[in-house]
């Protein structure tokens, strides 16, 4: 049993910053690739960044230069600092892991999403 448990989330006005964490726990030998994705009302999941466990990340266009992905490997922990928000980033704001459980399995995780508001 492996949980993801998201944090941070809240309202913040236009210009504003915050800090999402997620934080993995239970039955984890390892976790590769860790990610942040999105969703907004009527729009489609988008992936937002991702960082591997040697520390390369990767972002989507709408973030990059405002948004950073981190990650505490001894914590399992992964985190999105979000910078110069906007009306546009609000949504649901997930984590996702590729973690191999202490059974040797592969498997994909999900949180259960923080919101993410940007409004005056």
């Amino acid at each position: 049993q492996v949980q993801l448990v998201e944090s941070g989330g809240g309202l913040v006005q236009p210009g504003g910053s915050l800090r999402l964490s997620c934080a993995a726990s239970g039955s984890i030998f390892s976790i590769n690739t860790m990610d942040w994705y999105r969703q907004a009302p009527g729009k489609q999941r988008e992936l937002v960044a991702s960082i591997t466990t040697s520390g390369t990340t990767n972002y989507a266009d709408s973030v990059k230069g405002r948004f950073t992905i981190s990650r505490d490997n001894a914590k399992n922990t992964v985190y999105l600092q979000m910078n110069s928000l906007k009306p546009e980033d609000t949504a649901v704001y997930l984590c996702h892991g590729i973690i191999t459980t202490t059974s040797r399995v592969l498997k994909n995780y999900w949180g259960q999403g923080t919101q993410v508001t940007v409004s005056s």
